[in-house]
């Protein structure tokens, strides 16, 4: 407890068990808050969505065993999105090793090991202050990463007099940026682009930075865009765009001859280096601070092993006061004239929906007009997210939360508990799919006692959709098998558990209850009745077809 609160820790995510106790009761004399939720997954999760709109360390503290294999799918998720958490698991007494002990039996640091930065055993309570330390550190590092330390119950019975052990370093007080040849040659080049964008990563999260990354847009005029967790990085610049997806539909003559990536990696939100989004033909310069990313999947003409966020602080350095290429203004209004001509096509198309459910491009828009300055917009469910980012962009907020790589379903009601938390003051929006939430539900119960007035949004189609979708697709309309969802009310759910629920069947009653509900200041449950026919853009594609056309199918 020492140790986390030099560090700055000021919360942990957590749910009680006997092979912890030790720390909460420590926890409890340092004034250390202890969220207690209803799943070991969720106190993993929210200490993620923690991490993740603050970019500092997140902590979860859970008991042995099934605690422990609770809480793994968060630790793989915040190894695959680089996210910094330190992850406090109990384990069986050393003394009891290997007779078959209950909540024992099998080695913690083994099955955590493929997926953090680092895991350890911890064998005497004098080495906790140095192993938390070092844990601490490594987790803050670049690229940033879960930790797990694992304390068996004996070693938390030991005593040790404080007095004796040393305070280690927890800080890590910068890293490099891009030598001053290589800023230099990124300037020069975006000097004669004719069509450069910039594709921002997760990097940018304090107001410093991102006021950093929209001067360089300012001064260069290159047009922003991020996959889902750069998005609020970009929002407010005048040079903002939106989620990378939207140069799919950017005609041929007009795609992008510079890209200078920012953090953002080679991989799914590229379309994995095929060129559709990314063409091969573009000069392509790449900071990112993981040298194992650079030119992953494409070719790159400059790739730097440096902190994107100091990068852009040298390019406004060494950037001269000349004006800002000529041409630069038509290049971004004709990528939002694309923007623009896409959001018109779907909405041409619910001028052709007569299913009595609402489409679902008219719940996200209305969602994402509804969204208040500086929120957290949070999105769980295949189905649900591909319908909000085609709409999430408009929307004024600050960070925008998605699956991520590790693509869990069920997974982000608790990263929206842990992001509530982060910002108290701000509003927590979670627009979640019906198959989604039921993973968490008992979490509504977290949010009523930990006082955290999250939205909770639920776009209930009465089925996995994404999967519905495929089979239909794949197999035919009457292979169809284990998606329908259609029983009982989450609304109800919710309510039941002490948080409010609404029910909306009707377009005019979707903002009107998201405006009371953030009124409110309670955890509240919107259960919007949605159709199931629609397809969005993204998934006509995934499933070999074009992003527009009026696709609907047999519900």
């Amino acid at each position: 407890m020492r140790t986390l609160r030099r560090a700055g820790v000021d919360v942990a995510f957590g749910l009680p068990g006997a092979h912890i106790d030790g720390i909460l009761q420590d926890a409890l004399d340092a004034k250390l808050r202890v969220v207690d939720v209803r799943h070991e997954m969720n106190a993993g999760h929210a200490a993620e969505g923690y991490a993740r709109v603050t970019g500092d360390l997140g902590v979860a503290v859970v008991t042995a065993g099934g605690g422990f294999t609770n809480v793994l799918t968060s630790v793989a998720n915040a190894y695959l999105d680089r996210t910094p958490v330190l992850y406090l698991a109990g384990s069986g007494p050393l003394e009891t090793d290997q007779i078959n002990d209950q909540q024992a039996g099998f080695d913690q640091v083994a099955m955590a090991a493929p997926v953090t930065k680092f895991a350890h055993r911890v064998t005497r309570a004098e080495l906790i202050p140095r192993l938390v330390a070092q844990a601490i550190r490594i987790a803050r590092s670049e690229p940033k990463g879960p930790v797990l330390l694992d304390i068996p119950w004996d070693v938390l019975r030991q005593s040790v007099d404080v007095d004796d052990v040393d305070d280690y370093r927890v800080e890590v007080d910068g890293t490099g940026v891009s030598p001053a040849g290589a800023v230099d040659r990124i300037i020069e080049a975006l000097s004669t682009a004719r069509r450069p964008i910039a594709l921002v990563g997760k990097s940018f999260v304090t107001a410093e930075a991102r006021a950093q990354l929209h001067q360089f847009a300012a001064r260069t005029g290159v047009p922003l865009f991020s996959d889902w967790e750069g998005l609020g990085a970009i929002a407010g610049s005048e040079q903002h765009i939106g989620l990378l997806q939207t140069l799919a539909t950017v005609p041929d003559e007009e795609r992008p001859d510079l890209v200078l990536m920012l953090g953002l990696r080679f991989g799914m939100a590229t379309q994995f280096g095929t060129g559709r989004l990314l063409p091969k033909s573009a000069r392509i310069f790449q900071i990112d601070p993981d040298g194992r990313e650079l030119g992953r999947l494409q070719d790159v003409e400059l790739g730097v092993q440096a902190d994107p966020v100091g990068t852009v602080r040298l390019l406004n350095e060494r950037l001269d006061a000349a004006p800002v290429p000529a041409g630069r203004d038509d290049w971004l209004a004709s990528l939002r004239d694309v923007l623009a001509v896409r959001r018109s096509a779907l909405a041409a198309e619910t001028e052709e929906h007569e299913d009595a459910a609402i489409h679902p491009y008219l719940a996200v828009r209305t969602i994402a007009e509804s969204v208040p300055e500086q929120a957290t917009v949070v999105v769980d469910g295949a189905l649900t997210e591909l319908w909000l980012s085609e709409t999430i962009a408009l929307a004024p907020l600050a960070h925008y939360l998605g699956h991520g790589y590790l693509s869990a379903m069920g997974s982000n009601f608790g990263v929206a508990l842990g992001a509530q938390y982060a910002h108290p003051d701000k509003a927590t929006i979670l627009v979640t799919g019906d198959g989604a939430v039921g993973y968490s539900l008992a979490e509504f119960d977290t949010l009523v006692r930990a006082g955290l007035p999250v939205v909770v949004i639920v776009l209930n189609n009465q089925a996995w959709g994404a999967t519905l979708h495929t089979q239909q697709f794949f197999f035919g309309q009457d292979r169809v098998t284990n998606n329908r969802l259609e029983n009982g009310s989450y609304s109800g759910a919710a309510r039941a558990l002490g948080a409010d629920g609404v029910d909306v069947t009707e377009p005019d009653q979707l903002r009107p209850a998201i405006e009371a509900a953030l009124a409110s200041r309670r955890p509240t449950c919107i259960d919007v009745r949605v159709s199931l026919a629609p397809i969005p853009p993204e998934e006509r594609v995934l499933n070999g077809g074009a992003p527009f056309g009026g696709v609907e199918i047999d519900a």
